[in-house]
């Protein structure tokens, strides 16, 4: 028997998902009618046809910058498009915003991991070592070396995901990382959208501050009298 899809539930999946009525009416059918399991298979296709788009040339798209209330944070970031047409649509421009934010508020060190260096991942590798090295002196128990290699890896993983834009998981859609989001909106848009680098800045980062030593200023004071 086949399920009777109205216009309104059509709508409902299209201002939800953002995907056309005949995508939205077929996912629809596909899931018996089933709104929740119709945006899994939106979502699905989305990703696929995105997926497609990976080695198409984004050369258009926007540097965006964002400064935080107070202008004490800002972000200059280039996100790429593949035409001028896109980088002017609003929902492009939502997600650049978007992006700037997330770079502010979770401070991520590379857009993907292809970006990061080798000497970082050692320098990580090693600081995990010590770490398990300390722990093992104080507790006095000791891994097996395969054990080790393991838990280090999985650490070197958890810190990649959290040091890159395009892993963290977005503070507005707490169930979509940057990635995700972005492929969506390529399957949407029907190009392809990505983040390509980024700078963020803090007012006074870097700038050795000088620390008051009331007690020393007291002392030298004194000497001066």
């Amino acid at each position: 028997m086949t399920t009777q899809i109205s216009a309104t539930h059509v709508k409902s999946l299209r201002d939800r998902t953002g995907a056309g009525m005949m995508d939205c009416k077929n996912a629809l059918v596909e899931a018996n009618g089933d709104e929740e399991k119709a945006v899994e298979i939106i979502q699905k296709k989305g990703l696929a046809k995105a997926a497609k788009k990976a080695g198409a040339i984004a050369a258009e798209g926007v540097i965006h910058s964002y400064i935080h209330a107070g202008a004490r944070l800002g972000v200059i970031v280039e996100v790429n498009c593949q035409t001028d047409f896109v980088a002017r649509s609003p929902e492009f421009l939502d997600f650049v915003n978007e992006v700037g934010l997330q770079i502010v508020s979770m401070t991520p060190s590379f857009v993907r991991r292809e970006d990061i260096p080798e000497t970082d991942k050692a320098n990580q590798r090693r600081f995990f070592l010590e770490q398990m090295a300390e722990e093992e002196a104080t507790t006095g128990k000791k891994r097996p070396e395969e054990a080790k290699a393991k838990i280090i890896e999985g650490k070197l993983d958890k810190w990649m995901s959290e040091a890159c834009l395009d892993e963290q998981m977005s503070i507005r859609n707490h169930d979509q990382s940057i990635k995700q989001i972005a492929d969506t909106l390529s399957a949407k848009l029907g190009e392809k959208i990505a983040v390509r680098r980024f700078i963020r800045m803090e007012l006074g980062e870097g700038i050795e501050r000088k620390k008051a030593d009331l007690a020393a200023d007291v002392a030298e004071a004194l000497k001066g009298a």
